[in-house]
C-alpha cells in the first residue's frame, strides 16, 4: 500500500479515546479493504457533544450530536493531492453507544473510523443495495482487525 497519513486532533478530553496509532491502523485497514492503492491523507478531529451537535446541524441539518461525520475532499479538477477528506468523531456519543450496545469501546471506535473512511472513498448507505455492500466491506475490514461484526444484534 502507498503512503497513508492520518492526522488526529483532539478537541475533547482524551480519556477513553484511542491514540493516533490506532486511528492510523483503522484508516489503513479501510483503505486496504477498499483496495485503494494511492497515497492517502485523512484528518480526524475528536470533538465533544457541543461541537458534534453544531457541526451536524450546520452540515446535515440535524440538531443532535452524531457519532461520525465524513467530509470528503472536494478538490478542484486537475489538482491531484492525496487528501481524501476529514472525519469528525464525537467522543461522548461513541462512548455512550458502545455502552448501550455492549461493545468494547475500542471496537466501536474502530468501526466508526472504518465506516467514516469508507464514506470518504464514496461508499454510502442511502439505499438498501449500497448499505448491504458497505456493511459487508466494513464487516470484512473489521474481521481482519479481529473485531466481530458490528451489525449483529
Amino acid at each position: 500500500m502507498s503512503r497513508v497519513e492520518v492526522a488526529v486532533g483532539y478537541a475533547a478530553p482524551r480519556k477513553g479515546v484511542p491514540a493516533p496509532a490506532s486511528f492510523r491502523r483503522w484508516v489503513e485497514a479501510a483503505l486496504k479493504g477498499a483496495r485503494r492503492r494511492k497515497a492517502s491523507e485523512v484528518a480526524i478531529r475528536i470533538v465533544d457533544a457541543d461541537e458534534g451537535q453544531a457541526l451536524n446541524l450546520q452540515y446535515r441539518g440535524r440538531d443532535y450530536a452524531t457519532n461520525v461525520l465524513s467530509f470528503p475532499a472536494d478538490l478542484p479538477p486537475g489538482l491531484d493531492l492525496p487528501l481524501i477528506g476529514d472525519l469528525v468523531i464525537c467522543a461522548p456519543v461513541v462512548a455512550r453507544e458502545a455502552a448501550e450496545q455492549g461493545k468494547k469501546p475500542a471496537d466501536h471506535w474502530a468501526h466508526l473510523t472504518v465506516h467514516g473512511t469508507l464514506h470518504l472513498l464514496g461508499y454510502d448507505h442511502i439505499d438498501e443495495a449500497e448499505a448491504e455492500a458497505m456493511e459487508a466491506l466494513e464487516t470484512k475490514v473489521l474481521a481482519g482487525l479481529g473485531i466481530a461484526d458490528p451489525y449483529l444484534a
